[in-house]
């Protein structure tokens, strides 16, 4: 442990850098270990480096001071038991764990201590967004049958569908400089409340509770599509002007021309 501190300490000393996250600095150095870069280069790919979750999000301890970067006093965790990751990833995850501990795989995780956790799906540090690809027959298979998961998948694909087009939709018009913060808020509580869902593994709870989600998501994607209609009128009202003017010039220059001859 203290020859590791050591060497952690001379790389974190050795990089001039000034309020970086040591863990970073640390993680990625070529003087690391290849396996301790991997965590690195997995979380700088990760759903959660995207987001803004970094090392102490997860595993506390000090980023700023290298000596106490690993320090239980400072809040360092460490790596969590496979049967405490729920937990673990649950300080953030709320609703997530509450469903996720009722469900088939928590009641497993917690008669057997064995059972699939977040990171079997999710993966530890290279994160992955909860997305209908996660559910597929290599992953699942590895602890049951395919058949009951691919149900869920079928029942989860409409409203799936309905809040990929929405953010795309979303995102053309931000890209197009409307303000769409609270439709994009809204967006996002109900995939939040959505994916929660999906933790129970129950695919008759999903199928009898989808239907209340598609209510507030009909009202997001009128408004997106309603918002994409204006945004297609600038487009066609700024060709009219355009057109407008240019037709103006035309008829100027015929006139200055006419009124040239008429002169001579």
């Amino acid at each position: 442990m203290m020859s590791l501190l050591a060497a952690l300490l001379f790389i974190a000393l050795a990089t001039p850098v000034a309020a970086e996250n040591v863990c970073i600095v640390c993680h990625s150095s070529d003087a690391m270990k290849p396996e301790y870069r991997k965590v690195y280069q997995e979380w700088n790919e990760s759903w959660h480096a995207q987001n803004n979750v970094s090392c102490n999000d997860c595993h506390g301890g000090d980023t700023q001071d290298v000596a106490n970067a690993m320090s239980p006093q400072r809040g360092f965790l460490g790596k969590p038991k496979p049967a405490a990751v729920p937990e673990f990833c649950g300080k953030c995850h709320i609703g997530i764990l509450k469903d996720y501990m009722e469900s088939g795989h928590g009641k497993a995780l917690r008669t057997k201590g064995t059972g699939p956790n977040c990171v079997t799906c999710h993966h530890a540090h290279d994160v992955q967004k909860a997305r209908l690809a996660i559910i597929n027959e290599t992953l699942c298979s590895k602890c049951h049958s395919y058949e009951r998961a691919q149900l869920m998948k079928q029942a989860l694909f409409a409203t799936e569908e309905k809040i990929r087009g929405i953010d795309q939709e979303l995102k053309t018009i931000k890209s197009n400089g409307l303000d769409v913060e609270n439709e994009d808020k809204a967006l996002f509580r109900t995939e939040a409340q959505y994916r929660a869902l999906f933790h129970t593994v129950d695919v008759n709870l999903v199928k009898s509770q989808t239907d209340s989600f598609n209510a507030p998501l009909d009202t997001l994607q009128k408004k997106a599509q309603a918002l994409l209609q204006e945004l297609a009128f600038r487009r066609n009202f700024a060709g009219f002007l355009l057109l407008l003017f240019a037709a103006m010039g035309v008829v100027a220059f015929l006139l200055s021309k006419t009124y040239d001859r008429s002169d001579s």
